[in-house]
């Protein structure tokens, strides 16, 4: 038997062979063509992705200039709070003196606990106790002792207490640890 060969078949009209190639060079040149860009437009574009950056750019400010104001406040109480201090240590010094004069000691503790008062109305923290935990974050160990009688890491003795505003330390504890 004679091999077949398998051809499409062409089609003899003329006439139905004109849509087949019209589609397949409409095909090809929409692959070459690229849409039109209309200059306008990609102005537009570009001033509006101009003008997004610029709105994000004063979002990013003005929440940044809120955080800023925020710390500014919490760091200007602090520092307030810390030349306070001095006062409170030698009013601290000066309950813990003796002293015959009963309306003397009764005036000192009375300023000490005015300065208490108003320390705390501004949410100061005041730590630093004998038998707390021994916390190196908060407290700033000068010395340690051998002890038996007091457990591991426990504060035996104050030297001068710490302060805190929330989070921010404004000064350190000093004190003595147990071992």
């Amino acid at each position: 038997m004679a091999k077949k060969e398998t051809k499409q078949q062409q089609p003899l009209d003329p006439e139905q062979a004109a849509p087949a190639e019209a589609v397949e060079e409409t095909q090809e040149t929409a692959e070459v063509q690229t849409p039109e860009v209309n200059p306008w437009e990609e102005k537009y574009n570009a001033e509006r992705d101009a003008h997004l950056r610029v709105a994000a750019e004063f979002d990013n400010f003005r929440k940044r200039t809120i955080k800023e104001k925020e710390a500014s406040y919490g760091n200007g109480k602090a520092d307030a709070v810390e030349k306070m201090l001095p006062v409170y240590d030698n009013l601290e010094r000066a309950l813990n003196q003796p002293t015959e004069d009963a309306a003397y000691k009764k005036g000192v503790e009375m300023t000490m606990n005015e300065l208490v008062k108003i320390l705390t109305g501004l949410g100061v923290e005041i730590f630093g106790q004998v038998g707390e935990s021994f916390d190196p974050n908060i407290h700033n160990a000068v010395m340690h002792l051998e002890s038996e009688e007091l457990g591991e890491n426990v504060i035996a003795q104050v030297f001068q207490k710490g302060f805190k505003i929330g989070d921010k330390v404004v000064r350190f504890a000093m004190v003595q640890v147990a071992n």
